[in-house]
């Protein structure tokens, strides 16, 4: 559970967090400079803000902790390993593929998410897959081809013909 800490009153009860590695999200003033050398159980987030804002910190926190990636509204995708800054579209894509990690996602849920309001040639998708490979790369993911069906985002370095032996003669990388 994260617990909410407003900043700086709660300095005090930030450093008890911290010496137990419990998760805070800190709510820092308007006027308050931002906490400095943030660990990996914590995150901060100006006020005056919506409580949308505070569950999507809450959430990519608790993603981040759990091992699992997240993405942020300006296309930062985090793992445990490091973050990286994806372009528009890539970032759609890498949400999309996200929200189905570990699993298959189809080339038509794919088109949606990056081109929502046109029908590109099957070779920009392809494109921008191999620009994300290697974007992700650095960062422990991978994106595995599943043929005629779509592709997996998965950590990197994972055989993921163990993990789905249903579909081992259809995975390429």
């Amino acid at each position: 559970m994260v617990e909410l800490i407003h900043w700086p009153e709660g300095a005090m009860r930030r450093s008890e967090l911290r010496s137990s590695d419990r998760p805070c999200l800190l709510l820092v003033a308007e006027s308050a400079p931002p906490p400095s050398n943030l660990g990996t159980s914590e995150d901060w987030i100006r006020l005056p803000t919506s409580s949308e804002d505070i569950d999507a910190r809450v959430e990519t926190l608790v993603s981040r902790l759990s091992g699992r990636p997240a993405i942020d509204e300006n296309g930062i995708i985090r793992t445990a390993e490091g973050w990286v800054v994806l372009p528009s579209v890539e970032a759609r894509l890498a949400t999309a593929m996200l929200e189905r990690f570990g699993r298959v996602t189809d080339h038509a849920a794919l088109f949606a998410a990056g081109w929502p309001d046109q029908r590109p040639r099957r070779n920009l998708l392809d494109v921008h897959l191999h620009r994300l490979r290697r974007r992700l790369s650095p960062i422990g993911l991978q994106i595995r081809t599943v043929r005629k069906r779509g592709y997996i985002l998965q950590r990197g370095e994972t055989d993921s013909t163990a993990t789905h032996p249903a579909i081992e003669n259809l995975v390429s990388d």
